[in-house]
């Protein structure tokens, strides 16, 4: 027998390997670069504990989480192995048990949290500590625009370079880019020998359901498990704290976690789930991350998750003992809305706004899926041929229908108003409603007005989801999120592909009332999240509140108003001069996608009588720039010189020539003067 064969008997109590481990475990052993993409509850930490005994050298364990590393520890000690934890969590005692091992050279996994990396003594205290490698845990943290990101895990590079080890790094969640992105910042760009043992997790029922009465929906999924510990998953803190009272209040060992709370509470709610069989605990994405409870039975999430990787993680945290466990995902227009809205509202570039955009488009695809949701959510991590009997839609196959002729109506109305507007204006001209906006564009000229009169406005935003979710459209950031048409859509709207959609979501979106009374239309909606992102960044910039810049009020003008100059932006409620100075070509950048061309002495009578009456004084002097005849020598007022007379506003023609000169004022006085006139 092996080394690693008998250490896994004698240290871990296991006959044999589950499928994937030997292998990586014989590269991390041989000092290779590793990185291991390997389902929840594939056994990823005995990959590298495991090493850890087949040598002399000490591995240092970067992790992101306390509760998880002391767990961790605890079950190494129980098993005879010398680890240890540095962590704000520790008693005097056990850190100098932790010194004195490293000391004598008999500590063989030390756990840090990345945060200590920052300490300039953690790096020479490591060089003493004759370290062989480092394994990262939750390897994905590095990303920088994932769902989990810490910046502590840019260190982890610098640390390894360092060190000139090798690194060994675990993840359950990543994409294509995500990896390239943890070769990148952990591997200096050098591909690490990869092992990507599948994200499938046979033993997890998956099922959505669109929002009818969510509270009662996950009320009723919990009655029907009740004694099953699980996690109900939540958008708002308020709606943890909600939601666990009627839980508790129909009978259930219920409580709520989020990042609001004292610490020593949320420390408390983590030590009850892992010591109380049954327990639910209602929580926003704080709560998670390192839980290494086997035994949770389901997983819901009351609100549709972030992404399609968040999604994975999040019931991932579900039978991890490999029994059966369940999932129950609810969503409906709002949460797309908000999803949305976050993305557009943060300061990522627009080209990772796009991704996060497609991301979110994946998983409306899953919630929307025809077909096996097992194979909708594999496929998106590179998976196929995949078998499946354990979701919904296997359960209960999805009444589906040619909804060809619904999508060719509605990419033609996207084609005919150059992609350049959102769900909402494109329904008006389907069903043939004549806003003010449609009538405004000319759209109620347009073939495709009035053509789609067979659904109401809830089944024709149902279609734009189903349309998002096959990604044949995705909203643009740049155009506040109008919709633009993928490659996949020409095909269909030329006649050469027919399309599928779900019958079912349809129908109960014909039935469903929204509960959420929102700050503007959804046609306005992207652009409010734009200005609101502006505000944002200027805030942070100026390290003022937002409300600092503008309050929320006067940004919902300007998102239903939409000026396209700083004139129109001074009418705006809020706006006054100072800030339109300050914040006005910002804010119109934003509206319009361009900054103004105004000269520093009009740009200063924006919004003010004088700023019109300036540029009616502009006109007059354009006419008579040669003369009234058109014959004579050019001549002109300088900007300063038109500013001054809109601002005084002489009436007479000795003053006007005071301001003029001589010669300025007999070519222009007396046109100017009738303006000055007509003013009043």
């Amino acid at each position: 027998m092996d080394r690693a064969v008998s250490l896994l008997s004698d240290v871990f109590g296991f006959d044999e390997f589950r499928p994937g481990q030997r292998e990586i475990v014989d590269a991390v052993a041989n000092g290779e670069n590793v990185l291991a993409i390997m389902p929840t509850g594939g056994g990823k930490s005995l990959c590298y504990q495991l090493p850890a005994l087949m040598d002399e050298g000490l591995t240092v364990v970067i992790s992101p989480l306390i509760a998880l590393m002391r767990d961790q520890v605890t079950a190494l000690k129980a098993s005879g192995v010398n680890a240890g934890a540095l962590t704000s969590g520790n008693t005097e005692e056990e850190t100098s048990e932790v010194f004195e091992a490293i000391d004598a050279g008999t500590l063989r996994l030390l756990y840090m949290a990345p945060e200590r990396l920052a300490s300039g003594g953690a790096l020479n205290m490591l060089r003493r500590a004759g370290v062989s490698r480092i394994a990262v845990d939750e390897a994905h943290c590095v990303s920088q625009w994932g769902h989990d990101f810490r910046p502590d895990y840019l260190r982890i590079g610098d640390l390894r370079r360092a060190l000139n080890v090798p690194v060994a790094a675990f993840t359950a969640t990543a994409d294509a880019e995500t990896r390239e992105e943890i070769a990148t910042r952990l591997f200096d760009g050098a591909t690490p020998q990869t092992f990507l043992h599948g994200f499938d997790r046979p033993n997890i029922h998956l099922a959505f359901a669109s929002k009818d009465g969510p509270r009662q929906q996950i009320l009723a999924f919990a009655a029907a498990r009740k004694g099953q510990s699980g996690i109900v998953y939540c958008g708002t803190r308020a709606k943890t704290e909600g939601l666990s009272g009627a839980l508790a209040q129909a009978g259930h060992s219920a409580c709520y976690y989020h990042g609001g709370m004292d610490p020593d509470h949320r420390r408390e709610v983590e030590a009850r789930f892992q010591r109380e069989d049954g327990l639910i605990v209602v929580a926003t994405v704080a709560f998670g991350m390192g839980v290494d409870k086997p035994d949770i039975r389901w997983v819901a999430h009351a609100d549709l998750p972030k992404s399609i990787e968040a999604y994975y993680q999040e019931i991932g945290r579900g039978g991890r003992d490999g029994a059966p466990a369940e999932t129950l995902t609810l969503y409906g227009p709002d949460d797309i809305r908000l999803r949305r809205s976050q993305i557009d509202e943060g300061l990522a570039p627009p080209e990772r706004r796009a991704a996060d955009h497609a991301r979110l488009n994946a998983l409306l695809g899953l919630a929307e899926a025809l077909d096996c949701r097992r194979a909708s959510l594999l496929a998106y991590f590179g998976e196929t041929n995949v078998k499946c009997g354990n979701c919904d839609l296997c359960d209960t196959p999805a009444e589906v229908f040619d909804g060809t002729t619904a999508v060719r109506k509605a990419l033609s109305a996207i084609l005919r108003t150059d992609e350049y507007f959102g769900a909402g204006h494109l329904i008006d001209i389907l069903m043939g409603v004549e806003t003010d906006k449609v009538k405004a564009r000319g759209h109620d000229g347009l073939p495709t007005f009035g053509v789609g009169t067979e659904y109401g406005k809830r089944e024709w935003q149902a279609v734009f989801r189903q349309m998002m979710g096959h990604d044949l459209v995705r909203p643009d950031p740049e155009r506040h999120g109008a919709l633009r048409m993928n490659d996949e859509a020409l095909p269909i709207l030329r006649g050469e592909a027919s399309i599928r959609l779900r019958r079912d979501t349809i129908r109960k979106a014909s039935k469903f009332s929204p509960a959420v009374k929102t700050l503007v239309s959804e046609e306005d909606a992207p652009l409010l999240s734009a200005l609101k992102a502006k505000r944002r960044a200027l805030a942070e910039a100026a390290r003022v509140p937002a409300y600092i810049v503008f309050n929320d009020k006067t940004l919902i003008e300007m998102a239903q108003v939409r000026p396209t100059t700083l004139d129109g932006m001074a009418g705006i409620g809020g706006v006054g001069a100072k800030k339109l100075e300050t914040y006005g070509d910002a804010f119109l950048e934003v509206i319009t996608g361009a900054v103004e061309a105004v000269h520093p002495a009009r740009r200063k009578l924006a919004g003010r009588e004088s700023g019109t009456l300036y540029d009616r004084l502009l006109e007059v002097q354009a006419d008579l720039a040669r003369g009234s005849e058109g014959h004579d020598k050019p001549l002109s007022c300088s900007a300063s010189l038109l500013a001054k007379i809109a601002a005084q506003k002489p009436q007479n023609e000795g003053a006007l020539e005071r301001i003029l000169g001589e010669r300025r004022s007999e070519r222009f006085g007396a046109a100017f003067l009738d303006v000055l006139r007509e003013a009043g």
